[in-house]
């Protein structure tokens, strides 16, 4: 077992108070538990979950700590490593609640995770902000305790549909084939692709499910050669996205478009070059969106902050991690009061910009302001294409076939 106190953080940060000079109160010691994918298929994922935790608290440390009822307080998260296992998070999850006595939960990496913790921080009354797990049957049982702030599941691929439909003059005409991860996140990601696919009057011509454990898609990828769809849409977490790159080049697969999720974290630009180019990918952030707030300042100053930290380029696990924090700190302080009810109720009031953009939450836990992105690989890039109101570049389509590149 893998159990982590972030002391760096808050030695730093008591440095940075300069201890209590001119009688000033020494400062109080809020403690966050975590349990995270430190090991295990969501590892990667789980890192950048975890480094965006950290930032954001030395950030919060650095400028002071929160104030709550006049008090000064300086924020601790203390880990544990859920080894990408729904039934060992929920175990770590009731440990730090009833060994560890903390009594506000920072979310996990994945939907699964957080299906798995959510019934535990709900039975004790425990606040969970989570920030990486999106799927949109979380919303749907009434959970009191869970708010998140990142975009439901639901929303990750639409705009590639929204996308194709804009740009073919009959959409009622496209072909779509879609290879989605059999768990919670991607099969709610496959429930917003076939209603906006409905409304557009397209056609599913795939529709398969991916293992858990996925190493192979050339099942899906020769049904593909054959019925020619105009939009593949893959769900399978950075390892799906890295193998649909890899392996739609292998098999010279032409795809007039191609959308996937998590492609940043699988780093697809990085690993695979012009391979990769044209691949749309479905993200939550991007750090050339125009938000900004007091503590980290715009998007790019964050992520310039993150990669000086962490020597590699911010993902928006790691953003939106942090804005987590960002919105536990934000109601500690709106509560006046540690009571773990009183938090929760200044949580379900939160309305406040951020870096990582709008935070608002419905009476369901979800945030309802900020909309999910797509970006396209563009000479070696990753470039924001849609929405229209955020986009840096025009859409590239369609994908010239392999012979042609």
């Amino acid at each position: 077992m893998t159990r982590h106190l972030v002391s760096g953080l808050l030695l730093g940060a008591m440095l940075a108070f300069g201890g209590p000079a001119g009688g000033a109160e020494d400062p109080g010691t809020i403690r966050l538990g975590a349990a995270v994918s430190l090991t295990g298929k969501y590892s990667s994922n789980g890192a950048f979950t975890r480094n965006g935790y950290d930032l954001a608290v030395k950030r919060i440390n650095d400028e002071g700590g929160v104030t709550v009822a006049g008090r000064p307080y300086l924020l601790e998260i203390v880990y544990y490593d859920d080894e990408s296992t729904p039934a060992r998070g929920a175990q770590l999850v009731e440990r730090l609640i009833r060994q560890d006595g903390v009594k506000y939960l920072l979310g996990p990496y994945s939907s699964g995770l957080t299906e798995a913790i959510a019934p535990v921080t709900e039975k004790y009354g425990v606040p969970m902000v989570e920030a990486n797990g999106a799927a949109i049957s979380l919303f749907r049982k009434g959970y009191r305790y869970l708010f998140a702030v990142l975009s439901t599941t639901d929303q990750y691929l639409r705009g590639a549909v929204e996308l194709a439909a804009a740009v073919n003059e009959d959409p009622s005409k496209l072909r779509v084939a879609m290879a989605f991860e059999n768990d919670p996140f991607s099969q709610d990601v496959r429930e917003g692709v076939m209603e906006d696919a409905a409304k557009h009057g397209m056609k599913i011509v795939i529709d398969d499910k991916l293992p858990p454990e996925l190493n192979d898609m050339s099942a899906t990828l020769s049904k593909a050669k054959v019925l020619k769809p105009d939009l593949l849409l893959v769900s399978g977490h950075d390892k799906g996205a890295a193998l649909a790159v890899r392996q739609v080049a292998d098999q010279r697969l032409d795809l007039p478009m191609m959308a996937l999720t998590h492609c940043d974290s699988a780093q697809i630009a990085e690993k695979f070059g012009a391979a990769a180019e044209y691949t749309l990918c479905a993200a939550q952030w991007a750090s050339t969106l125009k938000y900004e707030d007091a503590l980290f300042g715009s998007a790019s100053d964050y992520a310039a902050l993150y990669e000086e930290t962490y020597d590699h380029a911010a993902p928006y696990q790691a953003a939106e991690s942090s804005a987590a924090v960002q919105v536990f700190a934000d109601a500690f302080e709106r509560a006046g009061s540690l009571e773990p009810d009183a938090v929760r109720d200044a949580l379900s009031e939160t309305d406040i910009m951020t870096f990582y953009g709008p935070i608002r939450f419905d009476e369901t836990g979800k945030n309802v302001s900020k909309p999910t992105v797509l970006f396209q690989v563009q000479d070696g890039k990753y470039v924001v294409v849609y929405p229209r109101e955020f986009a840096e570049a025009e859409f590239r389509w369609p994908t010239p076939a392999w012979s042609e590149r």
